[in-house]
């Protein structure tokens, strides 16, 4: 479904991503590991379209998107889910909700997709007219993942989702994705510094240190190198 070849880019004069490729095939949960600093996040904004590419190519679904704008990249069905919980606190879990409804085409499926997310985050249904910034930590992340999933992706990109999350409440999220992942149809690519969960619920591994990729395979197989200790400490 994605392929990103050789992507450059960075901050102002700054590089920060010199050259990586990696595939995300379809209905896949692919997962970016790495260091603090190693240009997971750049590179999700730069697929995005977030932060422009400097070199590369963003192929999705068989058509290049590497110059397309943000706004055009939602259109086809990708979204990013950014790191931290970027609530709107005053408004109810289902105000948020329908916030991420804003597109025509989404707005269209509005009932129907609050039932897919309903049934994925129970939680959420029980907390609707809840004001966002009194939910618990899981489960305004949940909020926040279930929010990019009322625009009706194809894509998902997941930035960090079990950040400061205690790990009871970042069991729940991960068991969440995965549930995403069949119910919904979705492909996810996901950043997330909990290497053993990410590993657990992944099809598919990259390892990206300083920029590039330094190793990539099955799940199971970078959960069973050495390369895990080399480059993530674990």
């Amino acid at each position: 479904m994605l392929q990103v070849e050789e992507l450059e880019s960075g901050y102002g004069p700054m590089q920060v991503l010199w050259g990586p490729s990696l595939k995300v095939g379809k209905g896949s949960i692919t997962a970016l590991l790495g260091p603090n600093g190693a240009g997971k996040t750049t590179t999700l904004r730069t697929i995005l379209g977030t932060i422009k590419p400097w070199g590369g190519r963003i192929i999705y679904e068989g058509k290049e998107i590497t110059r397309l704008p943000p706004h055009k990249k939602v259109e086809m069905n990708i979204v990013l889910v950014p790191e931290g919980r970027h609530l709107f606190t005053n408004m109810t879990a289902q105000e948020n909700l329908l916030m991420g409804a804003y597109q025509r085409e989404a707005q269209r499926h509005i009932g129907e997709s609050l039932e897919v997310v309903y049934s994925l985050f129970p939680i959420l249904k029980e907390r609707a007219r809840q004001l966002a910034g009194t939910l618990s930590g899981g489960e305004q992340q949940m909020l926040t993942i279930a929010r990019g999933l009322m625009t009706r992706p194809k894509l998902m990109m997941l930035d960090e989702p079990s950040q400061g999350l205690a790990p009871k409440l970042a069991e729940e999220v991960f068991a969440a994705i995965e549930q995403m992942r069949k119910e919904a149809e979705l492909t996810i690519l996901l950043v997330e510094q909990n290497v053993e969960h990410a590993l657990r619920i992944s099809d598919y591994a990259y390892i990206m240190h300083e920029g590039r990729i330094k190793a990539e395979g099955s799940a199971a197989k970078v959960r069973e190198s050495d390369v895990r200790e080399a480059y993530l400490g674990v």
